[in-house]
């Protein structure tokens, strides 16, 4: 039994499914897999199964959503699932290779060893780690970050990546039933979150890579939720609205 879990939402991922999970079977460290794929009709789950059935079953699992839900909602579906078993370490990668498997270890070092609460994959704490995108996407990747930073005052770098490892404690403290965001504002609203409610957070220096297969999911609407969502945020830790799960908060003596 492993005591973590990574969690990768899939949509349309034939090209890349099968290397990614056998990429991070093969690493030393014993990590176990959640595909969240939302009905991909180019048969995404099926390959996902047939690794299940024949050589990884008890490691490798499947929850298959009726629509193309969005990310945010993913990786809720994915931490309630986490939740209700006894992983103490649950992380978001996406399916592509823009995240690099081998990087899986140093992210639950930082949780495990180094005693912070959540790891974060940082394309920007050392600099500009981005291979292979186009310049305009860079810039608006790399502004959104100083973006967010300039409203919240929130000090990580790379407030937008979707390679995180979370501790137990923090996915049981935030409360997912009032995560907002779906899209690109979901990354940032759970880093702030874990932030506001006094969890240590790490950036691990990573180099992201340009998926080489398939198609990206990003559009303009995506950094529309993101910028208008910000400023949301913002408003909700000024009014006291981040709070942890109502069940967490101690009764008055």
């Amino acid at each position: 039994m492993s005591d973590s879990i990574v969690i990768i939402p899939t949509f349309n991922e034939k090209e890349n499914i099968e290397q990614i999970i056998r990429a991070v079977f093969s690493l030393d460290k014993a990590f176990h897999i959640l595909v969240i794929d939302d009905s991909s009709p180019d048969g995404t789950a099926g390959i996902v199964q047939r690794l299940q059935s024949d050589e990884f079953g008890g490691r490798l699992f499947l929850e298959q959503r009726k629509g193309k839900l969005g990310l945010g909602t993913a990786y809720i579906h994915g931490f309630k699932w986490a939740l209700a078993r006894s992983y103490d370490y649950i992380f978001e990668m996406d399916a592509d290779f823009s995240h690099d498997p081998n990087d899986l270890p140093r992210l639950y070092a930082a949780c495990s060893d180094g005693g912070y609460d959540v790891a974060v994959g940082s394309r920007y704490s050392t600099g500009v780690n981005v291979v292979n995108w186009p310049m305009g996407r860079v810039l608006m990747s790399y502004f959104a970050s100083k973006y967010v930073r300039f409203v919240t005052g929130f000090n990580i770098r790379d407030t937008t990546a979707g390679f995180v490892c979370y501790r137990r404690k923090v996915l049981e403290t935030i409360d997912l039933d009032h995560v907002k965001f779906k899209g690109y504002a979901f990354q940032i609203e759970m880093k702030y979150s874990a932030h506001v409610l006094g969890f240590k957070i790490k950036e691990v220096s990573v180099i992201f890579v340009n998926r080489r297969l398939g198609t990206s999911k990003m559009n303009s609407s995506i950094f529309g939720e993101a910028f208008f969502g910000v400023i949301n945020l913002r408003w909700r830790k000024i009014a006291g609205k981040i709070k942890p799960k109502p069940q967490l908060i101690a009764p008055a003596p």
